[in-house]
């Protein structure tokens, strides 16, 4: 029997399809001008545009163009994060490396996003408007996984990000693949047989949840903090019982120790152990402490606007409604889910304090998925009529997500139609003055130097991280170039002076921000003899001040 003020289903199919059919073509719009520079003057300023798509990807990247991936003392993350290289080696393999590749697999990524956030939300659509329902019985029909899945497709945040060869694209697809692996495990039921399909397919989700989750420590390590939301579908599917519950996790984990324990074993501790931990050491510059913890944390959540000035507080005002206003809605277990997925990655960025825009793609999707789930409620309620308030806020609701949509959708096709190209286009100039000088080693020495690689087919260095010091890594491998963003700082100029004479040879503005703007392409001529290395002065440090209690310093105690 149809609810009152319910939609028919012909006419919900057909709202569905219209969704799902825009969101399909801003995906397909992500494809567009994959060699493109991230968006300039966007709200989002984050220097992952300038190194980590060569960082990250530089296992594959120098496994075809060098013929091994491991360079020694220089930065070598794919050690310790092998997955995303490993699909990108795969990739390459029929595609040569090229940008464009890489993003390209970062698009077809998104897509699966898509697909498997509008599956988990087809799982567990609704069942907090009836609670003896289960995932397993048939569910109402609702707009939930079509509206979400379109909040994804036309969101600008996404658009620049998911575009971008990093890491947090994959991760998020693990974990919701990992979500929906969870949402089919079955605890076993009693002690009667069971046929070989049954147990095939209790086991299956089991076996797929134990891979999944070294995946995704493996791509990227803050994917711990992912864990808690994971264990409580788990903790749902056992119907919230202790035993069948640490019967499925106890396996999952299991499995997964096994599988991670045996990669640092085999792998990691006899041949990059020094690679893997200085992974660790090189992101550990920034942390919170006692001091500064109520203003990161203010930070941490403010910073959220960059998700989106109208979904961030829509999300922030569906996280409230869930959790205060209408705690019913938390017997859909997916909506906890979602909650300890937003609040175990804010935990992180607190606890980092290197608040960068990339690292709120990972909170975008969960946040982005609970503001329909939760507002569906309001006109998929089983009240027989709807009160004039609840009207009001349904209509509301609405409204609110139609000016969303409209919003993002004409940012993220202001950003398809006018791409820059200053990086991609300095970075064919540096190839052709390189390939033309046959007398320097076409080596390049630079903090963008992976991406460089990524993009010309240059060989490169990293100037700022390694396991060797910079200097010594210079003696080792003898680069011919230097490319610097503005200026030379004084630790690279004191590395390269003893043993080169930097001799400028050009200069390309690319990219926008005001510290990185200037790509500037130095040419490393032997030093010439005779002439000593650059010194730079200290500054001078005063002496203490010498009084005695009470006496003012004289006027020539104060002269430093």
């Amino acid at each position: 029997m149809k609810r009152p003020g319910s939609i028919s289903s012909p006419i919900l199919r057909t709202v569905e399809a219209a969704l799902l059919l825009v969101s399909a073509i801003f995906l397909i719009l992500h494809a567009f001008h994959l060699s493109a520079d991230f968006p300039n003057h966007s709200p989002w300023m984050d220097w992952a545009k300038y190194t980590d798509e060569g960082w990250y990807g530089d296992g594959a990247i120098r496994h075809f163009q060098r013929g091994h991936w491991y360079v020694p003392g220089d930065f070598n993350p794919a050690a310790a994060l092998p997955v995303w290289p490993l699909l990108e080696a795969a990739l390459f393999r029929f595609t040569g490396v090229s940008l464009t590749a890489a993003r390209g697999l970062t698009v077809a990524i998104f897509g699966l996003i898509l697909a498997a956030s509008y599956l988990l939300l087809r799982r567990w659509q609704n069942p907090a408007a009836t609670p003896e329902q289960t995932p397993d019985q048939k569910p109402a029909k609702t707009l939930a996984p079509a509206i979400a899945v379109l909040l994804l497709a036309v969101s600008p945040f996404c658009y620049v990000f998911t575009r971008m060869a990093i890491l947090e694209p994959l991760l998020i697809l693990l974990t919701l693949l990992a979500l929906l692996a969870a949402s089919y495990a079955t605890p076993v039921q009693g002690i009667e047989p069971i046929s070989v399909r049954a147990r095939l397919r209790q086991a299956i989700p089991i076996l797929a949840l134990g891979l999944l989750l070294p995946l995704m420590v493996l791509t990227k390590t803050t994917a711990i903090f992912l864990f808690p939301a994971i264990g409580w579908i788990l903790w749902a599917r056992a119907e919230y019982r202790i035993r069948p519950f640490l019967r499925l996790a106890l396996t999952a984990a299991a499995l997964a120790a096994v599988t991670w324990i045996a990669y640092y074993a085999l792998i990691i501790r006899p041949h990059f152990l020094d690679d893997y931990r200085y992974l660790f050491s090189a992101n550990g510059y920034t942390g919170i402490t006692p001091a500064t913890a109520l203003s990161v944390l203010g930070d941490t959540i403010t910073d959220g606007l960059w998700i989106g000035n109208i979904l961030y507080p829509l999300a922030l005002l569906a996280a409230f409604s869930a959790l205060i206003l209408h705690p019913r809605l938390l017997r859909n277990p997916l909506i906890p889910a979602l909650l300890l997925w937003a609040a175990g990655y804010t935990f992180f960025l607190a606890y980092h304090n290197n608040l960068q825009p990339r690292y709120y793609l990972v909170l975008a999707v969960p946040l982005t998925l609970l503001i329909p789930i939760v507002f569906s409620t309001l006109w998929t309620s089983a009240q027989p009529s709807l009160s004039p308030l609840r009207r009001l806020a349904t209509a509301s609701i609405v409204a609110v997500l139609a000016v969303l949509t409209v919003t993002d959708a004409r940012q993220t096709l202001h950003y398809v139609r006018t791409p820059d190209y200053t990086f991609t286009s300095a970075a064919a100039q540096i190839r052709e003055i390189v390939s033309a000088d046959h007398t320097h080693n076409p080596l390049i020495l630079s903090i963008s130097g992976s991406n460089l690689s990524l993009m010309t087919g240059l060989p490169s260095i990293c100037d700022d991280f390694g396991t060797m010091d910079l200097a010594v890594r210079v003696r080792a491998y003898h680069p011919g170039w230097y490319v610097a963003w503005n200026q030379v700082d004084d630790d690279k100029m004191d590395a390269l002076t003893p043993i080169y004479h930097l001799q400028r040879v050009a200069a390309f503005p690319a990219m926008d921000d005001p510290e990185r703007n200037l790509l500037i392409l130095y040419r490393l001529d032997p030093a010439i003899p005779g002439t000593t290395p650059r010194h730079h002065r200290k500054p001078p440090i005063p002496r203490l001040l010498q009084t005695n209690f009470g006496q003012q310093p004289s006027p020539i105690q104060l002269e430093h």
